[in-house]
């Protein structure tokens, strides 16, 4: 009897399919996160949205973006833009935070390549749709004591350098975990970089700029001492009972 051979990876690339889960999918697809990723986590914060690849109706691999990281140094001065700019035009970057390939390695040769790539060509219109929001530049970190980060180089990453191995742990506040992770960065759209450090955004982009101040440009100690200032102030206060300085009651 003439034995069925398996179809070759090529034939069955062109059957997967990426899609944003359903609603009643998020439970199973955090769950597999959880148990497969290896930061057994399948938090997002912010904007964010979820993939599943499948193929022939099987699960084959999940994928997630959400939001960019506040701070990187290496992907800044990659950039070149300024703090200020930085501030307003964050939301044109967005974050590939978790990507989990769920058959065994080496199954399915460079199907991490191709399931990025097929994500990708979506997620700009996808990201928009949702969002209300253009996307610029994608960034992923990817842990290189794991992983080579060959399926991000495929698909047209480059690797601008090693994070400062901080996790953000609330608004303001980041940990030392120790383990700097290689930033890759990919720009969906045409000199993104120059784009986004330049003074002005062309016209459909600058409605999306974000009106914000940034950071202050002085250094605390240029700033002076806001306890002097209010010493400076004169007292109208009368009457029996003060019993506190105006200065330190404004502070």
């Amino acid at each position: 009897m003439k034995q069925r051979q398996e179809s070759s990876p090529p034939h069955l690339f062109g059957q997967i399919v990426v899609r944003l889960i359903e609603p009643l999918e998020r439970e199973r697809f955090d769950r597999l996160l959880v148990e497969k990723h290896y930061l057994h986590s399948a938090r997002l914060g912010g904007r964010h949205m979820r993939y599943v690849a499948e193929l022939n109706g099987d699960w084959i691999a999940l994928i997630a973006f959400c939001g960019a990281a506040p701070y990187v140094k290496v992907r800044e001065k990659w950039i070149g833009w300024s703090a200020r700019q930085r501030a307003r035009r964050l939301g044109f970057v967005v974050n590939n935070s978790r990507f989990l390939v769920l058959p065994k390695r080496g199954q399915f040769p460079n199907l991490a390549s191709r399931v990025l790539g097929l994500c990708l060509r979506r997620l700009c219109a996808d990201w928009q749709q949702q969002w209300d929001q253009p996307v610029l530049l994608v960034e992923s970190f990817v842990d290189e004591s794991r992983y080579r980060g060959t399926c991000y180089r495929a698909c047209g990453f480059e690797a601008v350098g090693m994070s400062g191995g901080f996790a953000r742990c609330s608004r303001d506040y980041y940990s030392e975990h120790g383990q700097p992770k290689q930033l890759y960065l990919r720009a969906v759209r045409k000199n993104a970089a120059a784009l986004l450090r330049q003074g002005r955004l062309p016209a459909e982009l600058a409605e999306y700029e974000q009106n914000l101040s940034g950071p202050c440009p002085l250094r605390a100690e240029a700033l002076g001492s806001l306890l002097d200032l209010f010493k400076t102030l004169k007292d109208k206060r009368r009457g029996h009972g003060l019993r506190h300085r105006q200065a330190f009651v404004l502070a």
